[in-house]
């Protein structure tokens, strides 16, 4: 059985997945996804691809299970939470989500950036809804955290310049302060929590 992606996709869509753990629990985590080239939708037969980066508990739970659900929110928090912390929870659709889908995931492709393995994914949607509809805003302050949760998690990365990247971090959270409201200070309080690094 297939299903329809719930959204329209283009380029790279910072979504949050849940994959299911050997514990039997929901791990959620970030997940960039790539829509096919030349269709913004992802709905001409073309797959929808995403990365993941290292061994991670997606890496792992795609690889051992096969899937996870792949859902959409603007929540800052929730977003920061999932790139930058271990978040796990007792149901696979999160509350925070404004839509989902049910994917089947199979590995494409793999390979090395420096000293990182990464595996590309095929989503296959088996099963969508949309849990609320909105009126689409644009927020400085939530492109500021997702972009911060980016920087915080190369910190560690050899083939990134950690200098370069704690000014990132720095002009973001000057963002966040002018142009975030209430939930987007607390997501990149989050952020800051996990960055063992001044700026």
């Amino acid at each position: 059985m297939t299903a329809d992606w719930p959204v329209d996709l283009r380029g790279v869509t910072e979504t949050v997945v849940t994959t299911l753990g050997p514990n039997g629990r929901w791990n959620a985590a970030a997940l960039g996804v790539h829509a096919p080239e030349g269709d913004d939708s992802g709905c001409d037969g073309d797959p929808v691809t995403a990365r993941t980066w290292g061994r991670t508990r997606t890496w792992r739970n795609f690889r051992e299970e096969g899937g996870g659900y792949v859902q959409f929110t603007r929540d800052p928090v929730t977003f920061a939470e999932a790139a930058l912390t271990v978040r796990e929870a007792d149901d696979p659709v999160l509350d925070e989500a404004d839509a989902w889908v049910r994917v089947d995931a199979s590995e494409v492709d793999s390979g090395e950036d420096g000293d990182t393995q990464w595996v590309e994914w095929r989503l296959e949607p088996r099963e969508s809804a949309v849990e609320r509809k909105s009126v689409p805003t644009i927020n400085r302050g939530f492109a500021a955290v997702v972009e911060a949760t980016v920087a915080a998690s190369r910190l560690d990365v050899d083939a990134y310049d950690t200098d370069r990247l704690l000014e990132r971090l720095a002009y973001f959270e000057d963002v966040v302060e002018r142009c975030g409201g209430e939930r987007e200070r607390l997501g990149f309080d989050v952020v800051r929590a996990q960055v063992d690094a001044e700026w």
